[in-house]
């Protein structure tokens, strides 16, 4: 269950949630976020549905920032959303690690 640390931020738990270089699935307040650990320890957090056919993104590749669907092949870009087509962009949300703790924030980053 995510913790709410404060105005704005919630505490999903430990960043070993996310093994390196894979994506892990958190539910936070019903809506389905992808947080992405790259092997170089940078985390992302997208929204977790793919636009194009709702392919689970926190199961897809992940490398270079970027994330492919494991439905359809479609890659995004994990720090700006930006996918193969305008209409096709993800909602990206600021997140970090602060002792070992991933803190997502609540409202949604740049998008595309």
């Amino acid at each position: 269950m995510a913790d709410v640390k404060a105005a704005g931020t919630v505490t999903l738990g430990s960043v070993e949630k996310v093994p390196l270089g894979q994506g892990f699935c958190f539910l936070v307040a019903g809506e389905e976020i992808a947080v992405f650990r790259q092997r170089d320890g940078a985390v992302f957090a997208t929204q977790n549905r793919c636009p194009h056919r709702q392919g689970p993104l926190s199961e897809g590749v992940l490398g270079a920032g970027k994330v492919i669907c494991p439905l359809h092949a479609h890659v995004f870009d994990c720090r700006s959303g930006a996918g193969p087509k305008p209409e096709e962009c993800l909602k990206v949300y600021p997140v970090s690690v602060v002792d070992g703790q991933i803190i997502l924030g609540l409202g949604t980053g740049p998008r595309c």
